[in-house]
């Protein structure tokens, strides 16, 4: 017998003796539910409804105007333009879309 678990002799029991532990068994501690207090859910929703942070919008807006200012850059040099024609209409188009995207800024969502 090993720490009072098991046969005190394995003799004439047609075993080895070894012990193994019971993989089967289901424990009755895991039964108990945890149920959540009304400041829990509310600190929940606060975490899942959560207002977007204003420098990612910002810097998604920035890179929508430098996606069109780069077709039209694309298009512009495939038309032909020459360097000073295509950096100009991409700067007026750059500052166009910037400043139309500005009053954006200030609204909250």
């Amino acid at each position: 017998m090993y720490n009072g678990i098991g046969l005190s002799t394995v003799r004439g029991s047609g075993t080895n003796g070894y012990v193994q532990r019971n993989l089967a068994h289901v424990s009755h501690l895991k039964e108990r539910v945890n149920y959540h207090t009304e400041g829990d859910m509310a600190a929940g929703d606060r975490l899942i409804n959560r207002k977007p942070n204003k420098e990612i919008l910002e810097h998604e807006k920035k890179r929508r105007v430098e996606v069109k200012c780069a077709e039209l850059r694309d298009e512009m040099e495939e038309q032909g333009y020459s360097e000073q024609e295509i950096e100009q209409k991409v700067e007026q188009l750059r500052e166009q879309l910037l400043t139309s995207t500005e009053p954006d800024n200030d609204q909250e969502m």
